[in-house]
């Protein structure tokens, strides 16, 4: 009886079995297909990206492009208004200072450049070059900004004190032109020496006399300083007027100092003699304008009282001459 049972049994399991691995076979078969068909999707896929455009790369594709043209017209309108600046700035300097006798204000100081580590964070982009120099531009009109707020604070300061700076500011010459005895030694900042053969900077104008021609303050001033005695540097006897408004006049070389430290001086007062003392090689009065510490040519403050055709004399007499001597 068991042994028919076993007969028996035997190919019901073999059927069962076949039909067991019969369905593992289709299930591969279907994970094969599956499998097949996720391969070829991707490679078409693929294919078609790096021919065509997907929706979503061509939305970024289409954003960048926005971007782009935004950045070309930002800066375009930063052009613009540097321009309209730059314009405002040439009737600064050229106009409303001119109202009120006023020097042009110097950028250094005010108008500096931002450091290379300041657009660093957009570097590695591709769009970084055209980022960067939009940057640069706006910083650039940022500051060019700043600087005419600056002179326009500065410009109503000004206009607050105009009837005391017209009688400050130096406007007439140190010395009766009469008494010039030839030509002027020139203001030049970039001088070559001759003698030296290397820069050698001549902050004033020389202006050849006898000794004991009469000097005079070129604008109302406190004394800031009066040197009666010693070398003080090769000026020898000087004088140092401060004017207010940021300007100062150094009168150097003299042989007689007639003021004191504190004294409230007048355009036109007589202050000294010139000289000869300190480093020089004949008797002249050396004449400086600084304004805010810096020497500025004092040529430009003669022609006040000058008409056109004397001034273009004057400036034909201008030379770069010697009349100190080294040290």
């Amino acid at each position: 009886m068991t042994q028919k049972q076993t007969i028996l049994s035997t190919p019901e399991q073999a059927k069962e079995a076949a039909t067991k691995s019969s369905r593992r076979l289709r299930a591969y078969r279907m994970i094969r297909k599956i499998l097949l068909g996720f391969i070829l999707v991707s490679f078409i896929n693929v294919l078609f990206s790096f021919f065509f455009l997907t929706p979503k790369m061509y939305s970024i594709h289409r954003e960048n492009r926005d971007m782009v043209i935004k950045y070309r017209i930002l800066q375009d309108r930063i052009r613009t208004a540097r321009l309209q600046v730059e314009e405002i700035r040439h009737r600064d300097q050229n106009l409303y200072r001119s109202l009120f006798s006023s020097d042009t204000l110097s950028l250094q100081g005010i108008y500096q450049e931002y450091p290379a580590e300041k657009y660093l964070p957009l570097s590695g982009d591709p769009y970084s070059e055209l980022m960067t120099s939009t940057w640069k531009e706006m910083d650039g009109l940022a500051r060019l900004l700043y600087a005419e707020s600056v002179s326009f604070d500065e410009l109503q300061l000004l206009s607050r004190d105009k009837e005391q700076m017209t009688t400050a500011i130096p406007a007439i010459w140190p010395i009766d032109r009469s008494a010039l005895k030839s030509h002027i030694g020139a203001f030049n900042p970039r001088r070559y020496h001759p003698i030296l053969h290397r820069i050698q900077p001549h902050n004033g104008v020389d202006l050849p006399c006898t000794r004991g021609t009469l000097i005079y303050a070129t604008g109302d001033a406190v004394v800031d300083k009066a040197y009666a005695q010693g070398y003080n540097g090769g000026f020898g006897r000087q004088i140092i007027l401060d004017h207010g408004f940021g300007y100062k006049t150094r009168y150097a070389h003299l042989d007689k100092v007639l003021v004191e430290r504190g004294d409230t001086i007048r355009r036109g007062q007589v202050i000294g003699h010139a000289g000869n003392t300190g480093r020089s090689t004949s008797t002249h009065l050396h004449y400086e304008v600084l304004y805010k510490g810096r020497p500025v040519n004092p040529i430009n403050y003669f022609n006040k009282d000058l008409s056109e055709s004397e001034y273009e004399r004057l400036m034909e007499n201008m030379r770069d001459t010697n009349y100190e001597k080294l040290e």
